[in-house]
């Protein structure tokens, strides 16, 4: 009886995995987007995806998944994200080649690779992994945003070819110089925050630049902007700058964070701000100008600056 017993209850185990494989039994055939969140799956190849030949977007975030296969035959996707799963090589993704998207963020990559077929490809996010080298993304002649952040690049390179390319985002990461940017002409936003640059410069080609990230760098002096005239945005909070300088003639500017320097001469926001009238916002907490005045120092601002909506995180009172 309890070798019966025993049968039956391995039965139904087995009756119960194999219910468990098929957890895309809800979707039609026709489907165009799939979305398996945090359900730690570890392999695309036991879902049996490939059967959903009009899938557009496959989203598989916060799983286990070690490998990219079983989507081989899905050449009408757009949309891929892996994001947050165990991935350690780009591969398979060879014939998806009507790929718009693709979401490789918090995995184990190391190497990009195995994307020159992907030449619709407008957005890259490959954020926290472990990639120490931007390469073989010549042919992506589409992309727009590429996103690097948080991994373990030195060398801003090969992005020659990315002529389209409008968002670019390198933050936490080990690069000590504004480099090759040159072909970048429709850049708009450059987010290089945490990392080791010391000095501006290279920025000469990013006409279109309408928004700058330096934040928790090494800079000791605000320069390099003079062919920028479309910044709106511009954050150099965490760094070593002891004076306002050399951005009076961006006229477009909007936003200026610049918290946590060295600045302490309120006649310098005259000198560089005070004739932009599109200034609405500024930050300078952290500086000598706002620890050493504290009961003055809004004051002080807003009588230099009257256009403001705002200093720091407080609007200001009309």
């Amino acid at each position: 009886m309890a070798s019966s017993a025993e049968d039956e209850k391995e039965e139904i185990e087995t009756t119960a995995e194999e219910e468990e494989i098929d957890i895309l039994s809800g979707y039609e055939e026709n489907t165009e987007e799939i979305e398996l969140l945090h359900l730690r799956l570890k392999d695309i190849t036991s879902l049996g995806i490939s059967r959903f030949n009009n899938l557009q977007k496959l989203c598989l975030r916060q799983n286990l998944i070690s490998k990219i296969e079983g989507i081989e035959t899905l050449t009408n996707l757009k949309e891929l994200d892996l994001y947050d799963n165990r991935i350690s090589d780009i591969e398979n993704c060879e014939l998806l080649t009507n790929l718009e998207s693709l979401d490789l963020s918090f995995n184990k990559i190391r190497d990009i690779k195995n994307l020159e077929c992907l030449g619709n490809l407008t957005n890259i996010y490959f954020v926290q992994n472990k990639i120490t080298k931007i390469e073989n993304l010549n042919r992506l002649t589409k992309l727009i945003n590429l996103e690097l952040g948080a991994n373990r690049i030195r060398v801003i390179e090969n992005l020659e070819n990315l002529i389209n390319l409008e968002q670019l985002w390198f933050g936490k990461n080990k690069i000590t110089e504004l480099q090759n940017l040159e072909n970048l002409k429709n850049l708009k936003i450059l987010s290089i925050q945490s990392n080791r640059i010391t000095i501006l410069k290279g920025l000469e080609g990013l006409i279109n630049l309408e928004e700058i990230y330096l934040s928790h760098n090494g800079i000791k002096k605000l320069e390099g902007f003079d062919n920028n005239l479309k910044l709106r945005v511009i954050d150099i909070s965490n760094n070593f700058i002891s004076k306002l300088e050399n951005i009076s003639h961006l006229k477009d500017l909007e936003e200026f964070w610049a918290s946590n320097n060295q600045l302490t001469d309120f006649e310098e926001l005259d000198s560089q701000l005070k004739n932009l009238e599109n200034l609405t916002t500024v930050y300078f907490e952290g500086n000598p100008m706002q620890s050493e005045n504290q009961s003055t120092y809004r004051l002080k601002v807003k009588t230099y600056l009257p256009q403001l909506k705002q200093i720091d995180a407080t609007f200001v009172r009309i």
